[in-house]
Formats: structure tokens, sequence, C-alpha cells
């Protein structure tokens, strides 16, 4: 069965005049009241307008942060509101609460065309404990639903996985439309030779897609902090790095494993080495001469031409996790570089969302223009390639008949 058998997209619902509950992933960074990274907002905007235009009554949710329960100061969606609106040249109504009197009174006002932003879902606990009770509070909001968040689709709670089981006519937007198909290339098919990199802080986040990557790929490549626990595992002193000890025998099984079905895993030859996180410049080492009381902060450029002489072969490329400590530039290149060597590669080149998507909208637009695709959603891409289903889209299949 294909990824979106049994679902409708949001082209095949009758939307005039009706009431549209989008779930859309406005979990977007602030400062102060001003969006940092309108990305996720501007994903959504295909499926807002063609909403629209059909003559819907749009009433958007999403949540903000990891609010405590109750209104959390500076978790308000009201910046994202205001960008939005911005970029639709379109007035957003906003209520006080997502449930209630508040949002009835403003979806009963609204007209065609217009747009409600529900106030953050996380505002109420029974949001992430998935309650029943809760869904049926929004439900009562709408006559049609949509998800679209698919960076929050791997997620069991109340928003995309309750509340659509009781709405009759649900479907998909473009967004995860775009999502499932492209990262679905990467579980039912990939074109060989298939190379993915994997970066960022910790072996632990990432064992189960490692373990699924090596039935599929024919080059993994490991960089970022993860890359020291399996350079210590191959032996090597890497001083004052982090490491993650108690993964020290995984890390062993994995490279095990992949020489056992063949396929090559590249660790990091040279390594950029600094005495703490907070160092201003950092020196680039051979990555089995650490010098003593120094950590691995960053790929070399050995390294990163290792890695990036594997693309222009390379039919598919998947990349999760930052080469380095990228947020602090001394500590950047080995990622941009990976990053800008990907966005020329030939083949079909994939950015599993998260850290890496944020590092390739460092890198700039001229490199992330690129890519084939970036994905708006790390935990979600990743529960995608480890081949589970997720929660939110499996809530939108019609082959199941809604709770009554």
């Amino acid at each position: 069965m294909g990824m979106l058998d049994g679902i409708k997209t949001i082209r095949d619902l009758k939307l005039d005049s009706r009431r549209l509950f989008i779930r859309v992933d406005f979990n977007v960074p602030l400062s102060g009241a001003t969006v940092t990274d309108d990305t996720r907002i501007r994903e959504v905007l295909p499926t807002i307008k063609f909403a629209l235009e059909a003559g819907a009554r749009l009433i958007l949710a999403s949540h903000l942060g990891r609010p405590k329960p109750g209104k959390t100061e500076g978790l308000s969606l009201e910046p994202a509101g205001q960008r939005l609106s911005e970029l639709s040249g379109i007035e957003v109504h906003l209520p006080e609460d997502c449930v209630g009197d508040a949002p009835k009174k403003v979806v009963q006002d609204l007209r065609p065309g217009q747009i409600c932003l529900l106030e953050n879902l996380r505002f109420h606990p029974e949001e992430e404990k998935d309650d029943e009770g809760f869904a049926r509070q929004l439900a009562e909001l709408c006559d049609v639903y949509v998800n679209d968040a698919f960076g929050a689709s791997h997620r069991a709670h109340a928003s995309v996985h309750a509340l659509p089981r009781l709405v009759r006519e649900r479907g998909c937007g473009f967004l995860i439309e775009k999502e499932i198909k492209a990262l679905g290339q990467l579980v039912t098919g990939p074109a060989k030779p298939y190379v993915a990199i994997l970066g960022g802080a910790k072996v632990s986040d990432k064992i189960e897609v490692v373990e699924a990557l090596l039935a599929r790929v024919d080059t993994l490549c490991i960089g970022g902090a993860m890359a020291n626990t399996f350079l210590a595992a191959r032996g090597i002193d890497v001083q004052a790095s982090k490491i993650e000890k108690d993964k020290l025998a995984l890390a062993r099984t994995l490279l095990d494993k992949a020489r056992e079905q063949k396929v090559a895993c590249l660790l990091p030859e040279d390594v950029v080495v600094a005495p703490s996180l907070d160092a201003s410049t950092g020196t680039v080492v051979d990555a089995g001469s650490i010098p003593g009381g120094s950590m691995a902060l960053d790929i070399g450029p050995k390294t990163v031409k290792l890695f990036t002489d594997t693309f222009p072969s390379a039919k598919t490329i998947f990349w999760n996790g930052p080469m380095g400590l990228f947020e602090k530039s001394p500590f950047a290149t080995g990622t941009i570089d990976v990053a800008r060597a990907m966005s020329k590669a030939p083949g079909f080149t994939v950015v599993g969302g998260g850290d890496s998507a944020a590092a390739v909208a460092q890198a700039g637009p001229e490199i992330a223009s690129g890519f084939k695709h970036i994905s708006t959603g790390g935990g979600a891409s990743l529960e995608l390639l480890e081949g589970k289903k997720l929660p939110g889209i499996e809530a939108l299949r019609t082959t199941d008949e809604p709770a009554k």
C-alpha cells in the first residue's frame, strides 16, 4: 500500500463556505514578538491560498514551543499570525484561546475567504494527551479537517490524531503530500548509488534510522558529535570530545553490521578542535591526533572531501544532522561545505528537517534552492525513514469510519 493510499487531498474536499480546520505547523523561532525564520509558514501558503480561493472559512491551529499549562508569556501564536497576514495580504483573526466561547464567536463571524488562527494548542495539556474531549471541542469549530503539519504528524496529539477521526471529511494539504512523496522515495525504492550523511549530537537519537539506512544505502557518512562515539569505538582517543560511553558497544555493532552488509561507513579523517565550546577559533588536526584537553567541534577539509566525493555519482542523497557546532561560525564550515556540495549534486537530494534544514537556511538561499527537497519535520522525517507509521498520517485514511 502506498503511503498516501486511502487519504484524500484538499483538492478532493468540498470547501465553499464551509468551516475548514487546517492543522499547520507554526512552531517557529521567535525573537520577542518577531518570527526569525518563517519557512514553516511559507511552506503551508499554497494550501492556505487554495482553501481561500475555494471559498473556505479558514480555521488554522498549531502548537508553539513547550508551554506550561495555561497561557505562557512569549509563546502566543500572535507573531505567527502577524507574519502570515504579511505574507498572505489577509487579516488574521486571533481569539484568546483555541477552545471555548472566544474561538466559537470568531469562527461564527468568519466569512468565506477569511482566516482565524487559534491560540497555541499546547496551552491545554489535553492536546499532548490526545484527549478525545479536547478534540471534540475543536471538532465543534469545523465541517472539514485538513492536516498540513508534517512536523507534528509523528505525535499522537489531539489535533493531529483524535480530531481527524471525529471529522468525516478529512484529508491532507499540499505540504504533507509533497513530504510523503519525497520521503517515500527514500523508503520504497531509492535510486542507487544511495548515500546518507548523518550528524548531530547523539548516536542514541539515530540508532533506528542508522539501522534502517544500513539496509538501503551504499555509503553512510557520519559526522557531528555522534561521530566521536564511532571514532572511540574504533579505538581512537578523542580526548575531551563529547562521546556516549554507554553506546560504544552499539557503535561497534553498527560498524560491524555496515561491513557485513557491504556498506561503506565513512568517519572523519580530520576534525576542527578547540579547548571549549566558547572558543573563537579552531585548529584542524587528524582525527587520531587530537591534543589533550581539546574537543572535536567540526569535521575538517579532508573529511569534507571524503564525504562529498561520493556525491557526483550518487543517484540519491539523504542528509540529517549538522557536521559540527554549526551555530558558532568557527565550527560551521564543515556543515556549510557539505550543504554547498550536496546542493550541486545531480541526484535526488533530500534534507531531513530539524537542525540540518536550519543549517541549509543559514548557508543561504542559493544553496537551499539547489536541493530537491528540504523537509519541514526532523523527527517526523526520521520516523518515516525508519519505516514507522505516523499517527497524524494514519488518522487521515478514510478507509476507517470516524467516531460518532
